[in-house]
This record gives C-alpha cells, sequence and structure tokens, in this order.
C-alpha cells in the first residue's frame, strides 16, 4: 500500500481535551495531515490527564493525539489569529471544540474563514450546539451524556444513575463529527463549496438511545435502569462458573435458545410454553436466569465457554485490559499495536478501526511533543523564514 485514504486530507485542529480532538485521532488514523495548534508552554490538557504518570506523562496523550503534528500559536492575539487564518488557507477542515461565539470573538467565525477559503469544512463540537437556548453554556461530556438520557438507563436500578466508565459522550460527539466532516467533504466534491458541521454531546448521545423516544411518546413507557439485563431480553446475562468466573450468554433469539437448551442437556426447555418463545422467555426471565446459573456453575469457565462455542451459543468473558493483551483473536487481528515512543520505548495502543481491504488505516506516531512542528508546519507550509519563526517565539506567539 502506497497511500492512506484520507492523505489528501490536511485538518488543522484546534480546542482540546477530547470532545474534538478523538474527530482528529479517527480522521488522522486514515490518513488525514492533521495540525493540532496547542497554547505555548501549557498544550492541551490532555498532556497532563490520565491516572497512571509513568516519567510524569501522561498515557492517554500518546491515543488522542497518535499521527497528529503539533504546533504553538496564542489564538488570543491577533498575531496568532493571523497565523491560524494562513493556515485554514491550505487546509481542507477545521476542526474546534471550543464554546459557541469564541471563534467569531477573534474574528474567525464562518464567514471570515470561507471568504479566506470557500471550501474550508468547519466541524464545531460543543454541548449544545450553535444554536438554541442553551448553546452559550459550558457543556462537559458528562452533562450532555445526562440530559441524552444514557446516564439514566445506566447502571443498577437499585442505585443512583451510573457512568459509563469512559468518556462515552465526548466520544459519541467526535464520532459523529467525523461522519459529518467526511460527508461534508463528500459534498464539496461535487459542490466545491465547504459548510459548517455543528456535532452536539447531548444530540450524539440522543442518537445512541435506540427506541427511548417512541416508548415514551407512544406507549408512556419509562426505560428505566435495569443492570446486566435487558428488559424483556432473555437469556441474556451474566453467569456464575465453578471457579468464580463469570460468563456472559446471549442467546435470546429462538434458535440460539434452541441451541443452548441442547448444550444444557435439556432440549425440554425450548419446548416449554414458558421459554419456547422470546416474549415467553422475557416474561419469565428470573425463572430461566435460575434454571441456567445452576447449570453454568457446575462448569469451569474455560470448560463452559468450549462446551457454548462448539455449540454455537454466543457467550463471552468479561474481559479487563490484561485479558486482551492475552487473546489470541486480538492478537491475530492485530487489535492491538505498540508503537515507537521517546519516554515509555513504546507504548501499547487499541488499533486503527474499521478495517479496510485495499487502504487500510494505520497508526503511524504516537503523540507529538509541544510545538514539535512548528519549524515544518511554519517554516514549510506557510513560508516563513527561520528569523520570523524565531521572532514569534521570542514575542511568545508560538
Amino acid at each position: 500500500m502506497t497511500h492512506l485514504p484520507l492523505d489528501d486530507v490536511r485538518v488543522i485542529e484546534l480546542g482540546q481535551l477530547l470532545a474534538g480532538p478523538f474527530c482528529g485521532q479517527l480522521l488522522g488514523d486514515f490518513g488525514a495531515e492533521v495540525i493540532k495548534v496547542e497554547d505555548p508552554g501549557r498544550g492541551d490538557p490532555m498532556r497532563q490527564w490520565g491516572r497512571e504518570k509513568p516519567h510524569g506523562k501522561s498515557l492517554w496523550w500518546p491515543v488522542v493525539a497518535r499521527n497528529k503534528k503539533s504546533v504553538t500559536c496564542d489564538l488570543r492575539t491577533p498575531r496568532g489569529q493571523d497565523l491560524v487564518r494562513k493556515l485554514v488557507a491550505e487546509a481542507d477542515v477545521l476542526l474546534e471544540n471550543f464554546r459557541p461565539g469564541t471563534l467569531e470573538r477573534w474574528g474567525m467565525s464562518p464567514e471570515e474563514l470561507h471568504a479566506v477559503n470557500p471550501r474550508l469544512v468547519i466541524t464545531r463540537v460543543t454541548g449544545f450546539g450553535q444554536t438554541g437556548p442553551y448553546a452559550p453554556r459550558a457543556g462537559y461530556g458528562s452533562i450532555g451524556e445526562a440530559m441524552g438520557g444514557i446516564r439514566y438507563v445506566t447502571g443498577d436500578p437499585s442505585l443512583p444513575p451510573s457512568r459509563a466508565g469512559i468518556s462515552i459522550g465526548d466520544s459519541l460527539a467526535a464520532t459523529h463529527a467525523c461522519v459529518g466532516t467526511l460527508v461534508a467533504l463528500h459534498e464539496r466534491g461535487r459542490s466545491g463549496r465547504g459548510q459548517v458541521v455543528d456535532s452536539a454531546i447531548y444530540e450524539a448521545v440522543l442518537a445512541m438511545m435506540e427506541s427511548l423516544l417512541p416508548e415514551w411518546q407512544q406507549a408512556g413507557y419509562q426505560r428505566e435502569r435495569t443492570g446486566p439485563v435487558l428488559p424483556n431480553v432473555s437469556p441474556s446475562n451474566v453467569y456464575p462458573t465453578r471457579d468464580g468466573d463469570a460468563i456472559l450468554i446471549a442467546a435470546n433469539q429462538d434458535s440460539v435458545f434452541t441451541r443452548l437448551a441442547q448444550v444444557m442437556g435439556a432440549k425440554e426447555l425450548a419446548d416449554d410454553e414458558r421459554y419456547a418463545t422470546h416474549g415467553a422467555r422475557g416474561e419469565h426471565m428470573a425463572e430461566l436466569d435460575e434454571l441456567i446459573s445452576a447449570w453454568t456453575v457446575t462448569y469451569p469457565a474455560d470448560e463452559l465457554l468450549r462446551l457454548l462455542h462448539d455449540g454455537g451459543v454466543p457467550a463471552g468473558r468479561i474481559y479487563t485490559a490484561q485479558d486482551m493483551f492475552a487473546d489470541p483473536h486480538f492478537e491475530a487481528r492485530e487489535a492491538i499495536v505498540r508503537v515507537p515512543h521517546p519516554d515509555f520505548g513504546e507504548v501499547a495502543m487499541q488499533n486503527v478501526v474499521p478495517k479496510l481491504s485495499g487502504t487500510p488505516g494505520r497508526v503511524r506516531s504516537a503523540g507529538p511533543a509541544l510545538g514539535q512542528h512548528n519549524d515544518e508546519v511554519y517554516g514549510g507550509l506557510l513560508g516563513l523564514s527561520p528569523q520570523e519563526i524565531a521572532g514569534l517565539s521570542t514575542a511568545g506567539i508560538i
């Protein structure tokens, strides 16, 4: 392979933390040249985020900033804003996740940017979108998750709403922003003009909420927290094993439940009117789970999984990171890659998804040092002289 599918796309990434930068990561994974603009001296706060910090360095930054170039620029100064306009003139996409109105205050509204580059796609990620009464509010991912509906339905029903354990709201908004960016680039190929992509965190979460809205509007049904199970979908739960492990079994489809009953040595269950249909199994979920648990707990996990897989029943462990590193399927599909890093020697991270057969994406570099590409971008792309670059650095602009 000699090229990557987006290697003719240049992205100027403004903003920080996760909601915008994850979109840049996705675009960079497939070859886009992502030039990340950071505040001089401090950089993106993601450089300090994360629980574990070997060598005093974030383990989050190498992932979210992979495949990117870092330049520094003080966006709050007229000279810094002028630099960004020059970058925009050479770019296909401007990606930002500031509060609405910030770019406008800096003289970089969509209208002003399109005057510089009519083909520019401007991708904006915020908590509440660019319009509406809540647009001016600060909008963190957690608030978008709460208002979009996912927090209310996550967790054990006996406890308050729970967090998913990852920044799912930010990541969903960024993923939808990436889709919108690619759609806008495709449309630009026909019209010759760029447009604004407006991705709101709460709407990205809402988009994933399945039939939650019509269930309320049509039937007056409010989804509640249900822990590890789906209401009226059975069997689909976590079941105990003899060696203290737990196995998730998903056999709620009629044909799959028949196979599970055969594996259990209880073929009669598939004909029992209490369990013969999807609706009946949902109605008798608790007693069916008790029957299955009484069977699974007689086997160690490895043997149980072998029986289920041989019988065509979907089942699996609930993995930790350690499990992922040891799994042969992860290894065979290269789901985890190791990338050279100046501090860590190499850093392991999740690989690019999805996989393309002809022009797959790849991780080419871990997150860069702050301002690592100032000379390359300002000198090579914009044609500034070494003296001009040095002057900007001395003045604190870059």
